[in-house]
């Protein structure tokens, strides 16, 4: 593998990224190819000025200039295409392995969402940033320096003396540069991660806008960032000024080198144990020997940054779900069958869900009750898939939910969470789900399902006005209206809707039931988290949770006959 990938990637211990590096070898081997042929170019002012100060001084000979100069000047020409097509090729190289590697890294950030791994944007934000850093000049230098050693071999044929300065000084340069890393490395790891704190803890803060501006708590946050970005600025002030340092003294080296192989060469000249010519062309090949090592000093943030960046994607891929079936399952029926599940927080010992049966027939809908903090939401998440338990199973026609392929589950189940988030696009991309392969036809009969069709007829672009960032802001009521629609896209088998009344006025709650019904009637399977009598009513079974697990599970009528309001933890308001 070539020196430039081998610089990056030393992590190589997850297989997106394995196939990835894998796939483009390739392609940096020939950017390699490319690079040996800059390099080789680079000895054609070199051996001009040795001709021209060797033999067309002394000749006078015109046309030997001439011939000399359009050779020269075509291989330059040759040089500055091939050093344009190289910056072309990484930042081709740069955006494939963006695109290759954003799908997963798009699905560990949502499983590390689901988790509540902090974060979801950094992985996206960390590729963006190595994308960078292959399209960037910085990583040339790592395909130069490989060459060094040649124009270093060619300096010790003109002369051994004038050789052995031009190896003195690049190990000189390479001691700083090692000095430059070890000096340097911590303070800019530390320096990008309070960069990534900032970011984070800003998102956050855009997240809850309406709070910070309702409760007037931005001059505090204000305040916070500040300090978060000062610790990561001084940081970063400390590894730029000690790099700047290092990199001045190995520029103030390098032209010292390059006077001394001149003052040395010019003594042999006199000497007569060497022509000026070779003179001339040592000082141009020693510039060009230390230039990469020079470049790689200046570089070296750059580069540390990158490592540090891949290094944090490499761990973050490594938790990427892997194992999923993919042969095509059968369409599900909507038989749900919950074993005996257990489900314990991350960084927790203490259970949740703690040891929930129950099994529904294909469509059947059931009522899941209890009080506030019972783990109602956590065991809607666990049926949909998006938590996987500890112990036992959620299984879809006997298949675990942890076992089918996300596009397949996707298309069988629908999902509206307590918490609704509409995704930056149009009302048409968030109830198609952003298939770009589904039919108006189908939106529109979700959105009429769902009772939404004539609200959205009435948006300033119908179903084409954007929402999200950059979009208008909706009512709760609507929001959430617009989510159901999402849940029934293309009728799923099996639906678990998580409060889906509690921003729905009268008119609301009377779609919501319609909508319940005509579901029922197409044989779909629900588990609903609902007290109000009207939702109740169109259930064929309940469930009671009780501190994560399961008080009453049976015939509708007979739950709510048997439990006392205590149990039920239904206040009187809601029985309106």
């Amino acid at each position: 593998m070539p020196s430039a990938v081998r610089a990056i990637g030393r992590v190589m211990e997850t297989t997106p990224l394995k196939t990835t590096i894998s796939a483009v070898r390739k392609a940096v081997g020939f950017v390699a190819f490319v690079s040996l042929g800059i390099n080789l170019l680079m000895l054609s002012s070199a051996i001009y000025m040795m001709q021209v100060y060797d033999n067309v001084l002394t000749s006078r000979n015109i046309d030997t200039l001439i011939l000399l100069s359009v050779i020269v000047a075509f291989a330059l020409i040759v040089l500055g295409v091939l050093d344009g097509l190289r910056a072309q090729m990484m930042v081709r190289v740069a955006g494939w392995f963006e695109q290759q590697l954003s799908a997963p890294v798009m699905a560990s950030a949502i499983a590390a969402g689901v988790r509540g791994g902090g974060s979801t944007a950094q992985g996206l934000r960390d590729l963006a940033s190595l994308r960078a850093y292959i399209a960037s000049p910085n990583v040339f230098p790592l395909f130069d320096a490989p060459f060094a050693p040649v124009f270093l071999a060619i300096i010790f044929l003109a002369h051994p003396l004038l050789g052995t300065i031009a190896f003195a000084g690049m190990v000189l340069l390479f001691v700083i540069g090692v000095i430059n890393d070890r000096i340097t490395r911590r303070a800019a790891a530390e320096a990008n991660s309070g960069n990534s704190k900032a970011l984070n803890f800003a998102e956050a803060v855009i997240r809850n806008a309406d709070v910070v501006s309702a409760m007037g708590i931005a001059p505090g946050l204000q305040h916070k960032l500040a300090q978060v970005n000062g610790q990561a600025f001084q940081m970063q002030r400390l590894a730029a000024d000690r790099s700047g340092i290092l990199s001045g003294m190995a520029k103030g080296l390098r032209f010292i080198l390059q006077s001394a192989v001149l003052g040395f060469g010019a003594w042999l000249v006199i000497g007569q144990e060497i022509t000026p010519g070779l003179m001339i062309a040592s000082a141009i090949l020693m510039g060009r020997a230390l230039a990469p090592v020079e470049q790689s000093i200046g570089a070296w943030r750059a580069l540390t940054g990158a490592r540090t960046t891949y290094a944090r994607l490499a761990a973050m891929l490594r938790d990427l779900p892997i194992g999923y079936i993919q042969t095509k399952l059968p369409d599900p029926q909507g038989q749900l069958s919950v074993e005996t599940v257990i489900f314990v927080p991350p960084e927790s010992n203490v259970p949740l869900i703690r040891g929930v049966s129950f099994r529904l027939n294909a469509g059947e809908a059931m009522a899941l009750i209890g009080p506030s903090g019972s783990g109602k939401s956590t065991l809607a998440r666990l049926l949909v898939g998006s938590l996987t338990p500890a112990r036992g199973a959620v299984r879809l026609d006997g298949a675990d939910m942890a076992h089918w392929a996300p596009a397949e589950k996707g298309r069988h189940v629908g999902y509206l969470p307590q918490e609704i988030e509409l995704l930056d696009g149009t009302v048409w991309e968030n109830i198609a789900r952003f298939d770009a392969y589904a039919e108006d036809r189908e939106v529109v009969a979700a959105a009429q399902l769902a009772g939404v069709h004539e609200l959205i007829l009435n948006l300033p672009d119908g179903y084409e006005t954007q929402l999200g960032v950059g979009g208008i802001k909706l009512s709760g009521g609507l929001r959430q209206r617009i989510g159901l629609a999402r849940a029934v896209f293309r009728l799923p088998r099996f639906i678990v809707l998580d409060e889906p009344n509690s921003n729905l006025d009268a008119v609301g709650e009377q779609a919501l039931v319609t909508m319940i019904g005509a579901l029922k009637q197409q044989g779909c399977t629900m588990v609903i988290v609902a007290h109000r009598p009207r939702i109740l009513a169109e259930m064929d079974k309940a469930l009671i949770l009780q501190d994560g697990a399961v008080a009453k599970f049976g015939p509708r009528d007979e739950v709510l006959q048997a439990v006392t309001p205590a149990a039920t933890a239904l206040p009187a308001a809601e029985q309106s």
